[in-house]
C-alpha cells in the first residue's frame, strides 16, 4: 500500500490540536463511527480516515497535545502500519491495549473531548474509569476543519416487500411494544438504523454495501412509531407502506420529541445508542433505562421466509462462485490476472443473478503477501498481478433482496504443487472449520463457548489467528450483524434457531500469505437422540462451494473429516451442478471428486 502524504495529514492533526484551547480540552477521541454507530459509514462520516489515512472499518484515534494514538484490532495490524504515518501516530491494539488503559497511563486528570453522537454510553462508561474528565462537545471538531467534507446521503427510502421480509411491520411493532410494556417502559429509542429497517420493512441506499436508509425511530409501548427521516426521502409509495401507525418527522425535530417524554421511562440500548440520547432525555426530565434494543434479537432470528430466502440467495451465489472458480482455474496459471480484475470478474458473475443489488462489502482479493492483510482492499495503487505458484485469498459476498452472502476461499494458483507448509496450515484451518460446522450443542450455548473448537487444530501446532471465528449476518441487511458472534470477545448471547453466522478460521503469515475458509451457517433444531434430556441445536451450512483440494494435506485428516468433506462436495455438486453450463459443470465435477489417499 502507498504511504499517505505526510504534510497534509500532519497539517490536519495540527489543525485539530489548535482547537483544544477554544474547546477547553487536552485531547479528543475520534472513532470510526457515524451517528448510527454502524460498522459501515457514508463518506461524510469517514472522519478517522480523513484525519489519519487509515481506511479500516473499525478503529479509534486519541489525540493529545503532544502524542496521538491509533487503536486497531488484529484484523488491521498490518494495514494500519502501511496506511498511517508512524512518525505522527503510535499504534495500539484495541483489545490488548484498550483506550481506557492508555488514557489512564498517558492522560491522568486531563479533559478529553468527545462527540456524544459517536460514542455509545457503554463505551463512555469504560472510559470514565480511566481517571480523566470526559467532556461532551457541541459539534464535532473534525467537521470544523474538514473543508471539503462530502454531503450526507439523501437517497429515498423504499419498502422491503413482505415476500422477502416474511412478517409485516404491524406484527413486528406489536411484538416489540409488548416487551416494553412487560418491562414497564413507555418507549424505546431505536438508534440502530438496522433495527429501524427491520421493524418498518424499509431499505435504502445510503451506504455502498448495506441497504439502509439511515434513520432513527422511537417505538412507544402501544406500537406506534415516530420515524425521523427527511420527508423528501419518503415518496407516496413509502408513506402508504408505512401506514397510519408510523409518523414521519424531520430529523431536526428529534430533540423536541424526546422532550415530550418528561416523567416517563424510555429504553436505551447502551451498546448501540449514541450517548447524546441519554443526555437529552435526562435534560428533559425523562428516565433512560438500559435495555437491549427490542428489535435486535428478533432481527437475528430469521423467520421461515427469511430462512428460505437465505437458502435461495446462497444457491444463486454458489452458481456465481462456481463459474468464478472454474474461470480462475483456467486463467490463473496463464497469467495476466490482477487482484482487482479477479474481483471484478466475480462481481460480474454475481450481478447476473436474480435479485442481486450489490456486493455485501468490498471484496478482499489478496494474492501472496496481500492475503496476510486480514481486511486488505486492493486499490489501483496496490493492485498487483496474481502470480503462478502462490496462495490467493478471495473473501466476498453479495446483497440479494432475499438474503446476504459472505464466503471466503483460499486458492492455489498452480500449476505446480503447493508447498508442504502451506498445505499443512491450510488443512489445520480446514479442520477447525469442519469441526464447527458439524457441531451439535445444547440449547443455551453462546458463541464464545464455541470459538476454541475452530482454533484447536491450529493451537496443536502453536498457531492462531487474531480475529473472531464468526459474526452474525443479516437478511438483506448488514453482512456483520449482532448480537450473537463466535469469538472470545463476543457477548454471551445464546445461539437460537434462525440465526445466521459465519464460520471463518484462518492463519496469516505476514509478508507471505493468508489462509481463510468461510461458510455461512444457520442455526437449526437438531434431531433428538436416544436419552437426550434437553433440546440440542446444530448448524445448517448455507454456502455451497468446493474447497481447494490442492491445498489439503490428506495425511492430517481423520476418516470422519474426509467423509465430511466428501459429503459436502457431493451436496455442492448435486445442488449447483445442474445450474451450470456443461464446461463449468465439468470443472465442478472434478473439484468435488471424493478424496483419495
Amino acid at each position: 500500500m502507498t504511504h499517505p502524504p505526510k504534510t497534509p495529514l500532519a497539517d490536519r492533526l495540527a489543525a485539530l490540536r489548535a482547537r483544544f484551547d477554544t474547546l477547553g480540552i487536552d485531547g479528543v477521541l475520534v472513532p470510526r463511527a457515524d451517528a448510527f454507530l454502524g460498522e459501515y459509514v457514508p463518506p461524510s462520516a469517514e472522519r478517522l480516515a480523513w484525519l489519519t489515512g487509515f481506511t479500516g472499518s473499525a478503529g479509534l484515534a486519541l489525540v493529545l497535545r503532544d502524542r496521538a494514538f491509533l487503536f486497531i484490532d488484529g484484523r488491521y495490524t498490518t494495514q494500519a502500519r502501511q496506511e498511517v504515518d508512524g512518525s505522527l501516530w503510535e499504534f495500539r491494539h484495541l483489545i490488548d491495549q484498550p483506550p481506557a488503559s492508555v488514557l489512564k497511563a498517558e492522560a491522568p486528570g486531563r479533559r478529553i473531548g468527545y462527540d456524544p453522537w459517536l460514542h455509545p454510553e457503554a463505551a463512555l462508561e469504560r472510559l470514565s474509569q480511566a481517571g480523566v474528565t470526559l467532556v461532551a462537545l457541541d459539534g464535532n471538531p473534525i467537521d470544523a476543519i474538514w473543508a471539503d467534507r462530502p454531503a450526507p446521503p439523501a437517497a429515498a427510502a423504499v419498502p422491503h416487500p413482505l415476500a422477502f421480509a416474511g412478517q409485516d411491520s404491524a406484527a413486528k411493532r406489536a411484538e416489540a411494544a409488548a416487551t416494553l410494556r412487560a418491562a414497564g417502559q413507555g418507549a424505546a429509542v431505536l438508534a440502530d438504523a438496522h433495527s429501524v429497517a427491520w421493524l418498518l420493512n424499509i431499505r435504502g441506499s445510503d451506504l455502498s454495501h448495506t441497504p439502509l436508509a439511515l434513520a432513527v425511530a422511537i417505538l412507544d409501548a402501544e406500537g406506534a412509531v415516530d420515524l425521523f427521516l427527511d420527508p423528501g426521502r419518503a415518496d407516496a409509495g413509502l408513506r402508504a407502506h408505512l401506514g397510519n401507525g408510523v409518523a414521519l418527522h424531520p430529523p431536526a425535530t428529534l430533540p423536541d420529541r424526546l422532550a415530550a417524554f418528561a416523567g416517563r421511562t424510555v429504553r436505551l440500548d447502551p451498546d448501540v445508542t449514541p450517548a447524546w440520547f441519554g443526555r437529552a432525555l435526562r435534560a428533559a426530565g425523562a428516565t433512560p433505562e438500559a435495555g437491549e434494543d427490542p428489535c435486535r434479537l428478533p432481527r437475528a432470528r430469521k423467520n421461515a421466509v427469511e430462512q428460505q430466502g437465505a437458502r435461495n440467495a446462497h444457491r444463486r451465489d454458489a452458481v456465481a462462485m462456481a463459474r468464478f472458480l472454474a474461470w480462475f482455474a483456467q486463467a490463473a496459471p496463464a497469467g495476466g490476472l490482477t487482484e482487482m480484475s479477479a474481483a471484478a470478474r466475480l462481481l460480474a458473475f454475481r450481478a447476473e443473478g436474480e435479485h442481486f443489488v450489490a456486493e455485501s462489502f468490498p471484496a478482499i482479493s489478496g494474492a501472496g503477501e496481500h492475503g496476510a492483510i486480514i481486511h486488505y482492499r486492493a486499490t489501483p495503487a496496490t493492485d498487483r498481478p496474481i502470480r503462478a505458484e502462490e496462495a490467493y485469498l478471495i473473501d466476498s459476498g453479495a446483497q440479494y433482496r432475499d438474503g446476504t452472502t459472505d464466503i471466503t476461499r483460499t486458492l492455489w494458483t498452480g500449476p505446480g504443487e503447493a508447498p508442504a507448509e502451506l498445505r499443512e496450515r491450510y488443512t489445520r484451518v480446514l479442520q477447525g472449520h469442519l469441526a464447527l460446522s458439524a457441531l451439535r450443542f445444547p440449547d443455551g450455548i453462546a458463541g464464545p463457548h464455541l470459538d476454541a473448537l475452530a482454533r484447536r487444530p491450529l493451537w496443536l501446532a502453536g498457531l492462531d489467528y487474531d480475529h473472531g471465528t464468526g459474526h452474525g449476518v443479516g437478511s438483506f441487511l448488514s453482512v456483520h450483524e449482532g448480537p450473537a458472534g463466535i469469538s472470545r470477545a463476543a457477548k454471551p448471547v445464546p445461539l437460537a434457531p434462525g440465526m445466521v453466522l459465519s464460520n471463518e478460521p484462518g492463519f496469516y503469515l505476514p509478508g507471505h500469505y493468508g489462509i481463510r475458509i468461510e461458510n455461512l451457517l444457520m442455526v437449526q433444531p437438531a434431531p433428538g437422540l436416544p436419552g437426550q434430556a434437553k433440546p440440542f441445536l446444530a448448524f445448517e451450512t448455507l454456502t455451497l462451494a468446493p474447497y481447494d483440494r490442492r491445498l489439503i494435506d490428506l495425511s492430517l485428516l481423520a476418516p470422519a473429516e474426509r467423509r465430511q468433506i466428501d459429503a459436502y462436495h457431493a451436496r455442492v455438486l448435486a445442488e449447483i451442478g445442474p445450474l451450470l453450463t456443461a464446461s463449468d459443470r465439468a470443472w465442478l465435477q472434478q473439484a468435488c471428486l471424493a478424496l483419495t489417499g
